[in-house]
């Protein structure tokens, strides 16, 4: 027996159990075992799918999240302005009710000063008036106690009356 030199015997018996062996692997095992891995590289390309979709509406959020952050920042904007907008007005609005209550308050005192510059004048006129009839008084008093002064009054006093 030469180890270089097999046996054809051994051969034979040895190809036929292969090829038996192969067919019983090919008729039970060769297909749930191709099924198998069919099935797990369909479940790896769903894996990846699925991965791919998720990672797609990671994006879609994150551009939702970015537009209504944007959104946001532009109503708190809108909002400061209008806040701004009526705080000037609030105190535009103040500021012309001030005036307006200031020139009312001057026109009164105005008012008050001309009744009292009119009021005094009244009084003054009336003292004065009633001086000058004191004062008149005494000077006809003076005038008529002496008889020719009288007629000279009298006589001066018609020649200038006219009569119509």
């Amino acid at each position: 027996m030469d180890l270089i030199t097999p046996e054809f015997g051994l051969v034979f018996w040895t190809l036929i159990t292969f090829l038996i062996l192969l067919f019983i692997l090919r008729k039970f095992a060769w297909k749930p075992i191709l099924g198998a891995v069919s099935d797990r590289e369909e479940g790896i390309k769903n894996a990846l799918a699925s991965a791919e979709k998720a990672r797609k509406e990671m994006e879609n959020l994150h551009a939702d999240n970015e537009r209504i952050l944007q959104e946001a920042r532009a109503e708190r904007e809108a909002m400061l302005k209008d806040a701004r907008d009526m705080k000037n007005k609030i105190v535009s609005d103040a500021k012309d009710e001030a005036q307006a209550q200031a020139s009312k308050m001057i026109e009164q005192a105005q008012a008050a000063i001309e009744s009292e510059k009119k009021a005094a004048m009244a009084e003054l006129k009336s003292h004065v008036a009633g001086l000058s009839l004191d004062i008149a008084e005494k000077v006809v008093r003076e005038e008529l106690s002496n008889k020719d002064k009288q007629l000279k009054l009298v006589e001066d006093m018609l020649g200038e009356a006219t009569l119509n």
